[in-house]
């Protein structure tokens, strides 16, 4: 256990790499965990908004999950876990949640499907460190795992285009966030271009506040509880209610968690230079309890996040010394509040252009892992595999089991699955 905390002090060195059992001089190294907790703000929130879960309890979980996952993988695997996107139209689905910002009334339904999901996910983590990594990766290879994680921005598309403009107003606005947004990712350098998500919701919020508060066009910025909450609380914890056909729908996104990890492990690997492949089936197992402890307590699922390997691969930095501060600054984010309040506060329809822009990074994810994979589509196999795919996921086309209806996420990613499997066979 000690050795789990024993990194190498090393210094500052431009371009210089940090190796994950390495770290700066202490001071340093918070400010890059905190650094880390900004960079994944954004989405982290973002997802528990669009599901009516409490943010707070969000970030709590996502320092605690990262924690977790610190310990399972032996300190030796850097990591951040925050909310995942992959849970937002299942969750959707077995809840009948409408939107609007408000809290999701039927919450333990999604809960207990998060916590199997989760379950499931720990248990192939156990499968694979009992029989290695070769049989995932020969069932997830590049073309599954791209599209599958096209897919989750794409099906997602609709929700901030049809359910966060109510007003032309709100449409409007929508597109000068996005715009806002885009602006931050070309024209500004350093670690502001990073945290674009975080620099553009803020710019964007001011023009929001002249707009309605100053020139009187849409519904006012309201501050009134930011001001009035306490600094420091518990949040709003839930208990799980385990549904069987909220489960059934639920757990299946283990799959799309493992082709995240497994793209995770291997881009960290690559940056780092060590084969960090005998840790893949922790990372899962680690990723799993995780999930099943935020499900258990009012939390989203989690995954590691892109948003943070971004910051590692601008900075060099992979010392897990700062997962460990960042996951701590966490906790005590969740604990606020006032830092809950002012989440709550930002506008519907900033928070829409915001997701139209995040959802479309998650579709050009996965047509990223095809690039960097030189995934050949003049073979016909993956050709269909990525083609079928996309329509399915994009369209939500659902298959029915009697009272079970698995959507287009799942139909996406298992069709993907066994679609693949049943193509490549001609090889």
């Amino acid at each position: 256990m000690s050795s789990m905390f024993s990194w190498r002090e090393v210094a500052a060195q431009p371009g210089v790499v940090v190796a994950p059992d390495e770290r700066l001089p202490w001071p340093q190294t918070a400010a890059l965990g905190v650094q880390h907790v900004i960079a994944m703000f954004g989405a982290t929130v973002l997802a528990p908004i669009l599901m009516g879960f409490d943010p707070n309890v969000a970030i709590l979980m996502s320092g605690i999950g990262t924690l977790i996952f610190f310990a399972v993988t032996g300190g030796r695997l850097p990591s951040y876990l925050g909310s995942s996107f992959a849970f937002i139209g299942v969750v959707i689905g077995a809840t009948a949640y409408a939107g609007g910002g408000v809290a999701n009334p039927n919450i333990g339904v999604a809960l207990g499907g998060i916590v199997a999901c989760g379950a499931l996910y720990a248990a192939i983590g156990l499968v694979v460190m009992a029989t290695g990594t070769g049989w995932i990766e020969r069932l997830m290879p590049p073309v599954v795992t791209g599209a599958v994680v096209a897919v989750i921005g794409l099906n997602l598309a609709s929700i901030p285009v049809k359910n966060m403009a109510p007003t032309a107003f709100d449409a409007w606005m929508q597109a000068l966030t996005f715009v806002a947004i885009g602006m931050v990712a070309v024209f500004t350098r350093g670690m502001t271009q990073r945290l674009l998500i975080l620099v553009g919701l803020i710019v964007a919020s001011v023009i929001y506040a002249v707009l309605t508060n100053g020139l009187g066009l849409g519904k006012p910025l309201d501050l009134s509880k930011v001001a009035s909450a306490a600094w420091f609380g518990a949040p709003a914890f839930a208990a799980p209610v385990f549904d069987a056909r909220a489960m059934l729908l639920i757990a299946p996104v283990a799959i799309i968690l493992v082709a995240e990890n497994l793209g995770h492990v291997k881009a960290v690997s690559a940056m780092t230079g060590r084969n960090l492949d005998p840790l893949i089936g922790r990372a899962f197992v680690g990723d799993g309890l995780a999930t099943m402890v935020s499900g258990a307590s009012g939390g989203t699922g989690v995954t590691t996040y892109a948003e943070n390997i971004g910051v590692m691969a601008a900075t060099k930095i992979y010392s897990t010394a700062m997962f460990v501060v960042a996951g701590m600054v966490a906790i005590a984010l969740g604990f606020s509040p006032k830092f809950g309040a002012l989440i709550q506060a930002i506008p519907l329809a900033v928070m829409g252009g915001v997701s139209i822009v995040v959802f479309g990074l998650i579709a050009v994810a996965g047509a990223k892992i095809w690039v960097d994979n030189r995934v050949d589509f003049s073979n016909n196999a993956n050709l269909i595999v990525a083609a079928v795919t996309l329509v399915l996921g994009t369209g939500d086309f659902t298959l029915k089991f009697g009272g079970f209806a698995l959507g287009g996420i799942g139909t996406a990613t298992f069709g993907a699955i066994l679609l693949y499997a049943l193509l490549a066979r001609r090889r």
